[in-house]
């Protein structure tokens, strides 16, 4: 492969230096290890919590979780069963022998006074001085100073999220059922330290230790640790606008972009395997056929001790479709309904060719709703055909495929030259939108969604009167300068005229506005931004049409993408 063509980065040598023998990333890497999270404050005397309608003093330990779930009083997770279910037994788990043959019942705890004093301190924060602020914004600085960078190589390579996460509530996507559990305070005897032999190793905390220090130069973490709720593995790493993380970027879309070449010769032939006298070659042409029209994830093996029942492509089950030879005026379709990854849910209705149909008919037959829809099939024997078919393909090749070649359209079919800016970014939005709808990226409503709608509405309304006294004005402005016919009138007419169109823009900013946000309230846009959109073609969008950047990228997007804001010219093509 060709060296990265990037040329930001921090200063001589670019991509030009030496590269290092496959499989290794680095030959020296020094770090300081992560920031701990800041040690359980008690709360003041005054502020208590009460069970069955009396004060009562907790445990330190079980005070620290009680202030978890009195932080999220006012949020609908602490209304769900399965969150409070989860909650009240880990609680439980804190508590001394006596508390937990009081606290028997999670109805019967206020944690009213709790909520109010969390609440009334982020109200404070909020009030602090410029001369407060600052302090705290120094500290913040002083931090990224000491622990945010590390040197990989020959370079000062900044680190994304040197802080570990600090103890409390695991909230889950979609309807989790770990929801509601705790998560514990990381310790350094949870830590591996990941530095190279030469460099000087971070010290622990004093009167800790680390679980355990590690020289692999085949990996790019500095530090990870596996967290207690799923048991999954978390890392420190490099900042997104590092060099190491922008190659790898780089590569993954230039992946997607050969696929581009061969996808036509893919689709034939699967389409051609439909009639395979094989069952497990039909079941896998039938399964890539869904992974490349509808962007379903392959659907790998659970982790261990996982219980969320989630499923992707290949683990589908008879009970996760329903088949309809006609619905909604179309024949053959297909209709999915199961929980996908972070249990959130697919729901879709969607025709489908009729030996697709045929196909699932026969894979249905004479099976239970909880067998499994490609019986024959799994991840690792799809993932293997998919290396056969291209070098590096995966399921998620597909996806970033899909998801970038559905954008560059899409923009190409709702971009109006004559719209204004406001305009222009509102069709950047809906086509970013279909790609979010293509990849199922769902979010719940933000729970301020209902109020900032209104306030939007008023200003809407505002603007609107304002505008009907400024085409008043102008109106009685022309009458004025018939009459009197000079200069001065003619000077006052263009000035009105001005401001009518002044305010027409703005109107139009905040109604393009309202539109926006009401059409993406359950769409979450950032993840496919972020992941499987080539950002070349956002960014040669916005040089051809004369877009700022920041309009669609925010500050911690621009830095990831450098690479691509530096070399997309604006014909770029993915």
């Amino acid at each position: 492969m060709p060296p990265f063509p990037c040329r930001h980065g921090n200063g001589a040598g670019g991509w030009e230096e030496e590269r290092h023998p496959e499989g290794i990333k680095w030959k020296f890497l020094e770090h300081k290890g992560p920031v701990f999270a800041p040690p359980y404050e008690p709360l003041p005397e005054n502020v208590k919590f009460y069970y069955d309608g009396k004060v009562m003093k907790l445990s330190p330990k079980a005070e620290e979780v009680a202030t978890f779930f009195a932080k999220m009083l006012d949020h609908e997770y602490t209304t769900k069963d399965i969150f409070r279910k989860n909650f009240f037994k880990d609680w439980r788990k804190e508590m001394t022998s006596e508390e937990k043959s009081t606290i028997t019942n999670l109805s019967k705890c206020d944690f009213t006074q709790m909520s109010q004093y969390f609440k009334a301190q982020t109200e404070a924060r909020k009030q602090m001085s410029k001369e407060e602020k600052q302090k705290i914004k120094e500290e913040n600085e002083r931090l990224v100073k000491e622990y945010g960078f590390c040197v990989m190589d020959n370079h000062k390579e900044r680190i994304a999220n040197f802080k570990i996460e600090p103890p409390g509530l695991f909230r889950g996507r979609g309807n989790h059922p770990k929801m509601g559990m705790l998560k514990r305070r990381i310790m350094p005897e949870d830590i591996i330290i990941n530095c190279s032999k030469d460099s000087k190793v971070p010290p622990p905390p004093p009167g800790h230790k680390w679980k355990e220090v590690r020289h692999d130069n085949k990996v790019t973490w500095l530090v990870s640790w596996t967290e207690n709720i799923q048991g999954s593995i978390k890392y420190i790493m490099l900042n997104p606008s590092s060099r190491i993380k922008g190659e790898k970027d780089w590569q993954k879309y230039e992946t997607a972009r050969r696929l581009k070449k061969c996808v036509d010769k893919i689709r034939n032939q699967y389409r051609e395997d439909w009639k395979s006298k094989e069952m497990k070659v039909r079941q896998r042409a039938v399964a890539l056929y869904f992974i490349d029209k509808l962007a379903l994830r392959a659907g790998n093996e659970k982790e261990e001790g996982e219980t969320a029942d989630t499923v992707g492509c290949c683990s589908l089950r008879v009970e996760h479709i329903n088949l309809h030879p006609e619905l909604d005026g179309q024949e053959y379709m297909v209709e999915f309904d199961f929980l996908g990854k972070d249990s959130i849910r697919y729901y879709n209705k969607v025709p489908v060719e009729k030996r697709v149909f045929k196909n699932l008919q026969l894979f249905m037959e004479n099976k239970q709703p909880e067998d499994d829809l490609f019986d024959r099939l799994n991840t690792s024997i799809l993932n293997k055909h998919l290396q056969d078919l291209m070098e590096g393909l995966t399921a998620k090749v597909f996806r970033t495929y899909n998801a970038s070649i559905t954008l560059q359209q899409q923009l190409k079919e709702l971009t109006t030259p004559d719209d204004n800016i406001p305009a222009k970014i509102l069709s950047y939005n809906r086509a970013n939108r279909a790609v979010a709808i293509l990849c199922n990226h769902q979010r719940a409503p933000p729970k301020t969604f209902e109020k900032s709608m209104m306030n939007l509405q008023t200003k809407i309304d505002a603007k609107k009167d304002q505008l009907a006294d400024a085409r008043r004005e102008l109106k009685s402005a022309k009458a004025d300068a018939k009459v009197r016919r000079d200069e001065k009138s003619k000077k006052t007419v263009e000035s009105k005229k001005k401001a009518v169109q002044r305010i027409e823009e703005q109107l139009m900013k905040l109604e393009v506005q309202a539109t926006d946000r009401e059409e993406n309230k359950q769409i979450a846009l950032s993840t496919s931004k972020l992941n499987y959109l080539d950002p070349r073609i956002s960014v040669a969008w916005c040089k051809k049409w004369g877009i700022p950047i920041e309009k669609i990228y925010n500050k911690t997007q621009r830095e990831k993408f450098a690479w691509a804001i530096d070399m997309a010219e604006e014909d770029y093509e993915f």
